[in-house]
């Protein structure tokens, strides 16, 4: 009888997928079914497309791709009893559709297809799918569970808010999420709201791990229909959540709450019900509730994000090692540190580059470093080789200034002295560039951009002093020598040099690089903001000129909502300005 259904244990599998490894995803959903099932639960819920990994982009124009998902989406049906499991994968029927399957019994119960495809930001998925048709339920154990993916609970309304007004007394949905900074908190704070205008429980299972570019945070949840937190999942860990709930609760609150009655007698027809399922479950009493992880503080969030990130790539990409071109600055030091977070000490190597130009404190820093961290370290000084280029660019040269050129020729020499390391080990070089020097084109192609992998290339170089604090803080102050931390950064290509003897100080550059890429704001409205006029104007000129650097660089970790590459994408032959 409907109001009276059993308390139903639930089970979060917030798994990390690699996309185009369907066997290996699907012996890690097989493996979360069977601790699902263990732990007595009857519903599994898996992220959206865990079968193929998110986002496959255009591995889902090839057919044998979809082919092979659906094959693996068959044999891992075929092995499901005793438990309800809710799964994402990409459907080829007359088009390609974002889709949840039903599994039990041995068999495919049923499927819905994702209504709300984004078309923004990172995403591309109206290139890829076809919309689905309309919302849909289940049944189990008498219990109505409302389906959806990922977009689908962003926006207020259909599938969720139709599903609900069915009877759902619990919502779920599937998502692939990627992080940017604060996105968990947000993502919580919508979640929560939807509980409490659908007066039902939401259990929300997000991706965690590294692809590329993007990285998935977790943060899985289960909240309860007056928004209050019931579970809560880690965040950038793999992780099984397994929580109870009482949909009872949520009959009596709409008992108490009559304002969607008139809307349910409209509704409840139109919803589609996929099927009434049976789950063996846990035969003792439940107790509502589960896992509440504690979220983490800014600084750790952002950190973790680009350990996991650099982890992923490293490993899901198959290299043994990574090299890092250690300078004794702040952006290869904080580099050099998420590296051994992500990989052990043993798996990183630094190149210690020194130049005529090089003061011997920042390289003897740049060993402390190296040996603080106990990596293996080279020593690869730039005299002779830089002397073979003057000579060699003597004639060609004569009659000029020496200046940017000259001063480039060493980022260029570190350039190719890491990426012959690369090729003769099989070591993947990390770039040790940052967000600021990206948006205004203080880096060299060739050069510091010459790698395979940008850490840091989301990140401020603000943040790059914060997170530096926190993780040195962390370790009680004995990783990064305080000289680092304090020296005014430079790129050490000539005698006394200091960026600020190029650029505006960072605390100023920052704030207007995040109003100008990050807001889109234009000249007038950030003189408007107090900036000064001929600040902004050279800071927009530097920006504008750099894109074709940009488009050449490596790919890097995205922590923001306009990732250079990702999000914000910009012609290389534009004459707008501003």
């Amino acid at each position: 009888m409907y109001g009276q259904a059993q308390p139903l244990r639930v089970a979060l599998a917030q798994m990390d997928p690699t996309v185009g490894d369907i066997d290996g995803n699907s012996a890690s959903i097989r493996e979360q079914i069977a601790r699902a099932r263990q732990s007595g639960a009857h519903l599994a819920v898996f992220p959206e497309l865990a079968i193929n990994g998110y986002p496959p982009e255009d591995l889902l124009l090839k057919t044998h791709f979809l082919s092979a998902g659906m094959q693996a989406l068959s044999e891992i049906a075929a092995d499901v009893w005793d438990i309800v499991v809710l799964v994402g994968f990409a459907e080829p029927a007359e088009d390609v559709y974002n889709s949840l399957a039903v599994l039990t019994e041995g068999e495919i119960r049923g499927v819905y297809r994702k209504m709300s495809l984004p078309n923004y930001g990172v995403f591309d998925e109206q290139r890829y799918f076809q919309a689905g048709g309309g919302p849909a339920v289940v049944r189990v154990n008498g219990v109505t569970v409302g389906l959806s993916v990922c977009e689908d609970v962003w926006e207020p309304g259909p599938p969720a808010s139709e599903e609900a007004l069915a009877g759902a007394e619990l919502l779920v949905n599937i998502s692939a999420s990627p992080y940017h900074h604060g996105k968990g908190m947000e993502r919580e704070r919508m979640l929560v709201q939807r509980a409490r205008d659908y007066l039902s429980y939401i259990v929300y299972c997000n991706v965690v791990g590294g692809q590329d570019e993007l990285v998935f945070d977790g943060h899985s949840l289960v909240v309860d229909q007056d928004g209050e937190l019931v579970a809560r999942g880690a965040q950038f860990e793999e992780e099984l959540i397994v929580c109870d709930i009482d949909p009872s609760t949520v009959y009596a609150a709409r008992l108490r709450d009559a304002r969607h009655r008139p809307s349910v007698r409209r509704r409840r027809p139109e919803v589609v019900m996929l099927a009434e399922l049976d789950a063996v479950g846990r035969a003792e009493p439940l107790e509502v509730g589960g896992p509440r992880a504690k979220p983490m503080e800014p600084d750790e969030e952002m950190y973790a994000a680009l350990v996991l990130g650099v982890r992923d790539y490293v490993d899901k990409n198959g290299f043994d090692r990574v090299l890092i071109g250690l300078s004794g600055g702040i952006d290869s030091a904080l580099t050099a540190l998420v590296a051994v977070d992500a990989l052990g000490a043993d798996r990183v190597v630094c190149a210690v580059m020194p130049s005529p130009y090089s003061s011997e404190e920042t390289q003897k820093d740049a060993r402390r470093i190296a040996s603080n961290l106990g990596v293996e370290q080279f020593e690869l000084p730039l005299d002779r080789p830089m002397n073979a280029y003057k000579r060699t660019l003597a004639e060609v040269f004569e009659g000029t200034e020496p200046g940017i050129a000259e001063e480039n020729i060493q980022a260029r020499i570190r350039g190719n002295l890491l990426m012959a390391l690369s090729n003769k080990f099989g070591w993947l070089v990390l770039t040790t560039g940052n967000k600021s020097e990206y948006s205004v084109g203080y880096t060299t192609l060739y050069g510091d951009m010459a790698g395979g992998f940008a850490v840091l290339k989301d990140v401020f170089k603000t943040w790059v002093y914060r997170l530096a604090r926190y993780r040195n803080e962390r370790a009680g102050g004995d990783l990064l020598p305080a000289s680092v931390l304090e020296r005014a950064p430079s790129a050490e290509l000539k005698q006394d040099q200091r960026d600020d003897d190029t650029l505006p100080p960072y605390d100023l550059l920052d704030s207007i690089l995040e109003a100008y890429v990050e807001e889109d704001q234009g000249r007038e409205q950030l003189v408007r903001r107090g900036f000064p006029e001929r600040v902004v104007e050279e800071v927009i000129r530097m920006v504008d000129r750099a894109e074709y650097k940009r488009r050449q660089a490596p790919p890097g970790i995205r922590i923001s909502q306009r990732a250079f590459g990702r999000d914000r994408r910009l012609p290389i032959t534009n004459r707008f300005s501003g």
